[in-house]
C-alpha cells in the first residue's frame, strides 16, 4: 500500500527563484543560493556581530559568521543523510526530478539556509532585538499607536530576527535589484522557522511553530508565495499560519547542535568552565554512540591531555558527529509526522538517549555562560546603544517634515540611500526603513554611531 505522505516529498521543493527567472550554467540553482549568501555584505557583517561572548583580543571565540559557517557544515551533512533516505522511497525513486533533488541538492539547500539563518539578527543579539522594540513598547505618546494598524503595531513592538531574515533576503532596497537575493523558494522555505504573523505567535506556551513569528507585514505576500510554491501545509486552527516546512527541522537541528556544543567549547577557552568538566560532558554524549570505539577515544584523549584546547576540540567534533547522526535518525523515524505537520518539538530536544546531558548543558549554559559578567555587561551596553539609536532615528522619521528641527534633519541625512523613505510613505514603512538600517549594523558600527550622535566621542575624518 502506498503511503500518501511519500507523495508530499514530490511537491515540497522548488528551484524557482524569487524575483528572477531561472538561469542555466555550471552551478545548480541551489549552489547559486549558497554563493549569493556567502558573497553578500549582509553575511560579511556577521563577522562583527556577537554570538555570545564579547570578542576578546587574544582568545578566538565564535562570532555570528563563524557560527553560521559551522551550522552550514552540519546542515550539509544532515541534508545529505536525509536526502539519501528520501531519494530511496519508491515514489521518489520513480520521479527523475525528485530523485535528483534529494540525492544531489537537498544538502545545498540546507547549507544555504543555514548560512542565512542569522542574517536578520541585529547587533548585540537578543538584547538588540529587545532594544529595537523598546521605543514602540514603552512610548507614552497616545497618538503614536494610532499611526499603525494592529498587525503593524504587533510587528514593531515585538521585533523578530527570524522575520527580519526573510525581509533581508527578499526585499528590494532603493537602488537594488527586484527580489533581493533572488533565492530559490526551496531555500526560503527552509528558514521559515515560525510560519505565522506576529499577532498569531503564541510565545513559549504555544506549539513550536507559533512560538515566534516569521514575517513582517511588508513581506506578507512574499511569505504567501513561498508557502504556495513549496506546498506548506496550513494550520487549520490558526488561519493564515502554516506548519513548518520539513527542511526547517534540519536547519534548526544544525543550529541547535552547534550553538549548544560550541558555546561550551568557547567557555572552556575563556576558562569559564574547566577542562575536566567540559571533557566529561562531551564524553557522555559520545558514549551514547553504540558504534563508537571508546578505547580509541580514550587513547586519543591521553595523547592530547597536554593541550586542553585540542582535547576539547577533538571531543567537540565527536559529540557533534553523534548528535548529527541522532537527529537524522529522529527525522527518519518521524518522517510521516513531519510530512503531515503533526510532529511536535524539535529534533534536537526529542533525542531521548542524550536528553539528560543536553538538559545539563542548557542549564549550565544559562547559569554560568549567558549570565557571565562580561556577557551581561555587553547585553546591557548593547541594549542602551540600540535603544538610543532607534529612539533618535524613529523620532526624526515620524516627525512631520514641516515640524522637523535641525537635529531631526541631520539624523535623517545619516541614512544610506537604500534605507531612505518617501515622505508619502506610511509610518510603518518609514519605521521599517529605519529598522533595516539599525538592525543591519555591526556591534562596532552601532557603538561608534552611538558615541558620535550622543557626543561621547567626536567622529574622525
Amino acid at each position: 500500500m502506498k503511503n500518501k505522505n511519500n507523495f508530499y516529498w514530490l511537491t515540497c521543493f522548488s528551484d524557482q527563484r524569487f524575483g528572477l527567472p531561472n538561469t542555466s550554467g555550471v552551478r545548480t540553482e541551489y549552489e547559486r543560493d549558497y554563493d549569493r549568501i556567502i558573497f553578500s555584505s549582509a553575511f560579511r557583517r556577521l563577522q562583527n556581530k556577537t554570538q555570545v561572548f564579547p570578542l576578546p583580543k587574544h582568545i578566538f571565540v565564535h562570532n555570528r559568521l563563524t557560527h553560521s559557517l559551522e551550522v552550514a557544515s552540519v546542515g550539509r551533512s544532515l541534508g545529505k543523510i536525509i536526502g539519501k533516505h528520501i531519494a530511496a522511497m519508491p515514489e521518489i525513486d520513480k520521479n527523475d526530478e525528485a530523485r535528483r533533488f534529494y540525492r544531489n541538492h537537498l544538502k545545498s539547500v540546507i547549507a544555504a539556509a543555514a548560512l542565512a539563518h542569522d542574517l536578520g539578527n541585529p547587533a548585540f543579539g537578543h538584547s538588540g532585538e529587545e532594544a529595537i522594540s523598546k521605543f514602540f513598547k514603552e512610548n507614552s505618546d497616545p497618538g503614536l499607536k494610532k499611526l499603525f494598524s494592529r498587525d503593524e503595531w504587533s510587528d514593531l513592538t515585538n521585533f523578530e530576527g527570524n522575520a527580519n531574515a526573510l525581509r533581508i533576503l527578499t526585499r528590494q532596497y532603493h537602488g537594488r535589484l527586484v527580489g533581493g537575493f533572488r533565492l530559490t523558494y526551496a531555500t526560503l522555505s527552509s528558514i521559515l522557522k515560525y510560519p505565522c504573523s506576529s499577532r498569531q505567535s503564541q510565545g513559549k506556551k504555544g506549539p513550536l511553530h507559533l512560538k515566534k513569528y516569521g514575517y513582517f507585514q511588508t513581506e506578507k505576500n512574499v511569505f504567501d508565495d513561498v508557502a504556495k510554491a513549496t506546498g506548506m501545509i496550513p494550520d487549520p486552527e490558526n488561519k493564515g499560519a502554516y506548519f513548518r516546512h520539513p527542511f526547517v527541522y534540519l536547519v534548526e537541528a544544525a543550529d541547535d547542535i552547534c550553538y549548544n556544543i560550541i558555546d561550551f567549547e568557547d567557555a572552556h577557552r575563556l576558562k569559564i568552565l574547566n577542562t575536566k568538566y567540559v571533557a566529561d560532558t562531551f564524553l557522555k554524549i559520545i558514549k551514547a554512540n553504540k558504534k563508537e570505539k571508546m578505547a580509541q577515544v580514550k587513547r586519543t584523549c591521553k595523547l592530547l591531555e597536554e593541550d586542553p584546547n585540542e582535547l576539547i576540540g577533538y571531543l567537540r567534533a565527536k559529540a557533534i558527529n553523534y548528535l548529527a547522526l541522532s537527529v537524522s535518525a529522529e527525522f527518519i523515524s518521524n518522517i510521516d509526522k513531519i510530512a503531515e505537520g503533526s510532529y511536535r518539538g524539535s529534533l534536537y530536544s526529542n533525542l531521548k538517549d542524550v536528553r539528560s546531558v543536553l538538559e545539563e548543558i542548557e542549564k549550565v549554559s544559562y547559569d554560568k555562560i549567558y549570565n557571565y559578567s562580561s556577557v551581561a555587561k555587553i547585553e546591557l551596553a548593547g541594549f542602551q546603544i540600540m535603544s538610543t539609536l532607534v529612539e533618535k532615528f524613529i523620532e526624526a522619521a515620524l516627525t512631520k517634515e514641516a515640524l522637523r528641527i535641525k537635529r531631526h534633519k541631520k539624523i535623517l541625512e545619516l541614512l544610506p540611500a537604500q534605507h531612505r523613505f518617501d515622505e508619502t510613505d506610511s509610518a510603518y514603512v518609514k519605521s521599517m526603513n529605519i529598522i533595516d538600517y539599525i538592525s543591519g549594523m555591526t556591534d562596532l558600527y552601532a557603538l561608534e554611531l552611538y558615541n558620535n550622535i550622543t557626543g561621547i566621542e567626536m567622529p574622525g575624518f
